[in-house]
């Protein structure tokens, strides 16, 4: 039978560790909001300051006005080109990742009428940064065709595209969610995988086994005192979020919480897991790591979205939590989703953190009575 008050002496057993240890403590509050301040800064999926080569052949009013619709984009920058040699030769160096041609006459054919074509060289190595260069062109010619010739595009009709739930296409409103599973995952998965391994480690997981404490207990007092703190860190995130990069809150506050305690727990029971099966606080980290970072990097649609991933991959995410809180955390902060239309992601998290704690149940309850 679960005894509270048993589970509650392991939990104020916990407290008093991480008081006594104020790394710990700092390290749960800190490291959150270091981690999502740098790379909240630091990661930009839009791609600017391209580095363009201009091969001016025609040097007229024309041409100077291309070049400057190009620069005044804010998409790209110009990068002279070396006196007497290729322009491409910017492209194969790595110093410009882009050159445009204007060929000679190219203002003395647009005065007369005459069709006219100047011609844009990508830098195809990089695939993603070509592909969003190509992105570019569309609008940059069809202000080109506005400004130089004062007429509208040449078709009698215009597709406008409009952005939902984004409509400035802020990378950061996409990425600090992202971010936040990423680091409350991980710091989660590191606080709870040392704290069982440590106990076999000093010694006193003997004298806690003295006593009448079952293994369900023991893992809801040390899991609690780290949620609390989790649970911090995230306020702390979300303020980060919300009063530093601006990022729109639409949905409901309440279900934010609920989606976090859910992952919180999957997390931890996870870190409790890793520390029952390794009992050593080195291989516990080394596991939290790989386990951990790994996934929530690579395999929540962080940075790739699941749905271009090969099919095995599309079905291994679905047993990640990351992947799941992921797609509620972004549902929340930007589209305002509700229960409803998130209720596959929440019975997944669910079911992973039920599973999860089960297993680490079960395998602490194995190594203590063999």
């Amino acid at each position: 039978m679960f005894n509270i008050h048993r589970a509650y002496s392991i939990a104020r057993k916990e407290v008093m560790h991480i008081l006594r240890d104020p790394f710990t403590l700092a390290l749960a509050l800190g490291l959150p909001v270091i981690l999502v301040a740098f790379f909240g800064v630091v990661i930009d999926f839009e791609v600017k300051n391209i580095g363009m080569v201009s091969a001016d052949y025609d040097n007229g009013p024309a041409a100077r006005r291309l070049r400057e619709i190009f620069l005044s984009s804010g998409f790209f920058r110009e990068i002279p080109a070396n006196p007497g040699a290729n322009p491409i030769e910017a492209v194969d160096s790595g110093r410009a990742a882009a050159v445009l041609y204007i060929p000679p006459d190219f203002s003395r054919d647009l005065r007369g009428g005459k069709p006219v074509a100047a011609q844009f060289v990508v830098d195809g190595s990089d695939n993603s940064k070509g592909a969003a260069i190509l992105g570019y062109l569309p609008g940059i010619q069809r202000a080109a065709i506005k400004k130089i010739t004062g007429a509208a595009p040449a078709q009698g009709w215009e597709i406008k595209t409009r952005f939902l739930y984004n409509p400035e296409l802020n990378s950061r409103w996409f990425t600090i969610p992202g971010l936040a599973v990423m680091v409350i995952g991980l710091l989660s998965i590191l606080l709870t995988a040392l704290t069982v391994a440590r106990e076999w480690e000093n010694g006193s997981m003997e004298m806690l086994l003295a006593t009448p404490v079952r293994p369900l207990e023991i893992m809801a007092g040390k899991i609690a005192p780290y949620a609390a703190i989790v649970l911090a860190g995230v306020s702390l995130i979300y303020l980060v979020a919300r009063l530093g990069f601006g990022v729109p809150f639409a949905g409901s506050h309440l279900l934010f919480l609920l989606a976090c305690l859910l992952f919180i727990v999957a997390a931890l029971s996870q870190g409790l897991l890793i520390s029952v099966l390794t009992r050593q606080q080195q291989v516990a980290m080394q596991f939290s790591m790989v386990t951990g970072l790994l996934p929530s990097l690579l395999l929540s649609g962080f940075i790739f979205p699941v749905e271009s991933m090969p099919v095995f991959f599309r079905y291994f995410t679905m047993i990640l939590a990351p992947r799941w809180f992921m797609e509620a955390a972004r549902g929340i902060f930007l589209k305002g989703a509700g229960l409803a239309e998130l209720a596959v992601p929440f019975a997944a998290l669910g079911s992973i953190a039920f599973i999860l704690l089960a297993v680490a149940v079960a395998k602490f309850k194995t190594d203590v009575e063999p």
